[in-house]
């Protein structure tokens, strides 16, 4: 794929801006209908897609690209599965678009709800994990939303392949291919991130340096998602066997992901007991160990080095770690957030205040208490997928899922009123703004707070035991539990 120019890229926004208008009037199940299409496309094409992903390791091995570059671009195996099951999840997910987040009446007969809608079109700048293409473009479906995606060079063939095949699957669903859009070099986003016109949000998957030179050459609003420099944290109160399973499962599970961890902070009194036990079992697991002063005689010589200042603010992607004495939980927090990129931290403790003073204390976006950092993920938090990880102080914090892809609009229903009969004085009307109760989440819903205006035809259980009602000659979704009582409850009173 050629760098395409100016005025090629701008026809490439527009026709995601198009698209992107298309998708936001999508029901949940033309939206669904195309995932599936799209998992059934994948499949039949995985062959010639698995061929351009050896295409690339082949040229990832020959350039003496590092070892967890090269782990990140592989799609065979389990990655595939993998690929396709994360669509499945995300078609399971609710869909986050058309929900009511706040209702109130202003006055009898004049009512504002608060709904969620697309964001328009995403820019999304990712790394060499060509799995990313497949999880983001299906989570931008889901949410209506139009996606212009970069790639890292090295994983081009295997995203090409990809998109090419999610294109055919949009096109043969009845929506439009360009929802889903592939660039190619760095010149290409250069010019893209002039496009405010047409582009939304931009999220930049990468190192602060990416994020920063994103921040600086745009007017279009960014989510960034920077390095994932994640600690844990062993208290004095910890458990040794569950620190040991904790320690070596956040930075040994997958080394090359972002939620590894990169520091090990030990409580400067439990550093004779605990922390020769967690060094063999990371000697024993094959990592290197960068000690300060304090930490280093309790560790195995063999797989220790003194440590740098630097250490500490490095995100390895390997098997290395820093290692450090804190003399309290307060000196963990405070060095996790001075050294630390705000993306996931955790603490082992059998202490529950000293967990609530760390988790309140530490301000990364996920704060986990006996729990392997690793756990930060959006397929693993139930989110179907995720887009990235944002560590911005907004919305959208930590695994970025299908919530954190929508944004909202107010929606005002009257019967022709106007602002100047409302104020003080005779004759002149008073705002309630009285809280309205609604069925579920759809502002179409019924009103709980009001009398019944009809009769309730009847309920349902359908498809994957989806339940629903029919009344005032519309079929509603009941999406919880919660909602089923709120009808049986409404159903008693009425």
């Amino acid at each position: 794929m050629e760098a395409q120019g100016k005025r090629g890229l701008e026809d490439v926004a527009a026709r995601a801006r198009a698209a992107s208008h298309v998708l936001g009037s999508l029901s949940r199940e033309a939206k669904d209908a195309a995932l599936v299409e799209i998992a059934r496309e994948l499949e039949v094409q995985r062959l010639r897609i698995l061929e351009a992903n050896r295409e690339d390791k082949r040229a990832a091995r020959d350039a003496n690209l590092s070892s967890s570059l090269q782990k990140r671009l592989n799609l065979e195996g389990d990655k595939f599965e993998t690929l396709l099951q994360g669509i499945s999840d995300v078609v399971k997910v609710a869909d986050p678009v058309g929900r009511a987040t706040l209702a109130t009446e202003l006055d009898e007969g004049l009512d504002l709800y608060r709904v969620t809608c697309p964001i328009g079109v995403l820019c999304i700048i990712f790394e060499s994990r060509p799995e990313a293409a497949v999880q983001i473009a299906s989570l931008a479906i889901k949410s209506s939303n139009a996606v212009i995606l970069k790639g890292g060079k090295e994983a081009l063939r295997s995203n090409m392949a990809l998109v090419a095949a999610f294109r055919v699957a949009l096109d043969r669903a009845g929506l439009p291919a360009d929802a889903v859009q592939l660039v190619s070099t760095r010149e290409d986003i250069h010019e893209l991130l002039q496009l405010d016109r047409y582009i939304d949000l931009v999220i930049p998957r990468g190192s602060n340096q990416l994020v920063r030179s994103v921040m600086d050459s745009t007017k279009i609003p960014v989510m960034g998602h920077a390095d994932g420099i994640c600690s844990v944290y062993v208290d004095r109160d910890a458990d040794l066997e569950r620190a040991v399973h904790v320690v070596v499962d956040s930075k040994t599970q997958y080394t090359a992901a972002c939620n590894a961890a990169e520091t090990l902070l030990v409580h400067a009194d439990c550093v004779e007991t605990m922390l020769p036990v967690i060094g063999e079992a990371l000697m024993a697991a094959g990592v290197k160990l960068h000690a300060d002063a304090d930490s280093l005689p309790f560790l195995p010589p063999s797989c220790t080095v003194p440590a740098t200042e630097e250490d500490f603010v490095k995100e390895y992607l390997g098997l290395e770690m820093a290692v450090k004495v804190v003399q309290d939980v307060q000196a963990a927090i405070e060095h996790i957030n001075l050294c630390g990129s705000q993306h996931t931290d955790a603490i082992v403790t059998e202490n529950g205040a000293t967990a609530e003073l760390f988790m309140q204390g530490v301000g990364s976006a996920g704060v986990f208490h006996n729990a392997s950092t690793r756990f930060a993920d959006g397929f693993r938090f139930g989110f179907g997928a995720e887009v990235g990880v944002s560590t911005n102080r907004i919305h959208a914090r930590g695994p970025v899922g299908l919530e954190g892809l929508v944004i909202y609009k107010y929606r005002l229903h009257g019967h022709g009123q106007c602002v100047k009969d409302y104020g003080i004085g005779a004759g002149m009307r008073a705002y309630k703004h009285r809280k309205i109760r609604l069925m579920g989440d759809d502002p179409r819903a019924p009103r709980l707070d009001a009398p019944p205006a009809s009769i309730c035809v009847g309920v349902g259980v359908g498809g994957g035991g989806n339940v629903y009602f029919a009344m005032d000659r519309h079929v509603h979704h009941l999406s919880s539990r919660a909602d089923m009582w709120r009808l049986a409850s409404w159903l008693a009173g009425n």
